[in-house]
């Protein structure tokens, strides 16, 4: 029974491959995309030469079409150059997030709805879960895997037409899955780096592209008291505590970086906890704007939750409260609100109150 026309986002990697194959065994008509944003001369993992080949090995196994996609500039306009800018800025940026919103659910559907897809898909381990009157953003069952946090930027428009067939998949169900159907990267290797990053290795791609990163300044403490000397803003973040060159009697941690007078400022662990934080480019994936809303924030991509709560300050900015305090608040990363498994909320964090 043909179930509509599904293009599925396929990395070359055994998530996206036993996504297809899960999607084709359920009767969907399905059709590969592998999104090229990088020339694969420049690329890590999912935009190398040997990440589209065996996407396309995949595809050819599952007996599938299997296109390739040029996102090149509108990765580079989306993720890359705002990343740049963001450490610059003395921010530490979550590039996948942005990657998610105008690329692998942007660009992947445009290109789907063009083709006459009905939806896309992808490996990710999350679910969308219809609600009464709208569709709601959930967690995946495996705690460990679960990737709705950089999946917030979604909206009702996003999961009406998206399917995550992994969502009630651990990571092991999915290997032995992608073995038992014979597809050549069932047991290949997880790739944790970013793919513009080589070897994950931000510092030496900043200083490679923008030059102006290498701005030495101050490293001050919390009173203004001069400590030494940093490399750059943007090689610093907050609650780094290797590479800072101070010696002090206790430990001391990156608590701000102040591109503006070119001041990286660090103190102790506990004057690196945050009260509150201030939320910008606010997202509700439920397509409606909550009141004060208690609920557990998690304020980087594998830190533990917090209880907090979230109150809106306008469409599209929130302060959140932490009890307790959190330790280490970067300003640029993501701080994401749950109410158990169900996503409410997430956007930038803009400023952080002590």
């Amino acid at each position: 029974m043909r179930r509509g026309r599904v293009a599925v986002g396929m990395s070359g990697g055994v998530d996206s491959s036993a996504a297809a194959a899960l999607l084709l065994e359920q009767g969907y008509d399905v059709v590969g995309v592998t999104m090229r944003h990088l020339p694969p001369e420049a690329a890590n993992s999912c935009c190398s030469l040997e990440a589209l080949v065996d996407a396309r090995r995949v595809a050819k196994k599952l007996g599938i079409e299997h296109h390739v996609v040029d996102v090149e500039a509108p990765f580079a306009e989306h993720v890359i150059h705002p990343f740049e800018e963001a450490y610059l800025a003395g921010q530490t940026p979550n590039p996948c997030a942005q990657c998610n919103r105008y690329i692998k659910f942007g660009a992947l559907w445009d290109w789907a709805a063009a083709a006459g897809a009905d939806a896309i898909a992808t490996g990710h381990f999350a679910r969308v879960v219809r609600a009464r009157d709208h569709w709601e953003l959930w967690r995946g069952t495996d705690a460990v895997k679960d990737q709705s946090y950089i999946l917030y930027t979604l909206g009702q428009e996003d999961l009406a037409h998206v399917l995550f067939p992994l969502g009630e998949w651990t990571k092991a169900q999915v290997r032995a899955y992608a073995d038992e159907q014979g597809l050549v990267t069932a047991h290949k290797p997880e790739s944790q780096e970013l793919c513009f990053v080589a070897k994950n290795d931000y510092r030496r791609y900043l200083a490679e592209h923008r030059p102006e990163a290498e701005a030495a300044g101050e490293i001050v403490d919390t009173a203004g008291r001069r400590l030494g000397q940093h490399a750059g803003v943007a090689f610093y973040t907050v609650g780094q505590r290797r590479g800072l060159g101070v010696h002090a009697a206790t430990p001391l941690y990156v608590v701000g970086v102040d591109a503006t007078a070119n001041q990286v400022v660090v103190g102790t662990h506990d004057e690196a906890l945050a009260r509150e934080a201030e939320v910008a480019l606010v997202r509700y994936p439920d397509g409606r704007l909550p009141g004060d809303v208690a609920g557990t924030v998690r304020v980087r991509s594998h830190a533990k939750e917090t209880p907090a709560r979230w109150h809106p300050l306008g469409a599209d900015r929130a302060a959140v409260q932490f009890t307790p305090p959190e330790w280490a608040v970067a300003p640029g990363q993501v701080a994401v609100l749950y109410d158990g498994p169900h996503l409410l909320a997430g956007g930038q964090i803009d400023r952080v109150t002590a």
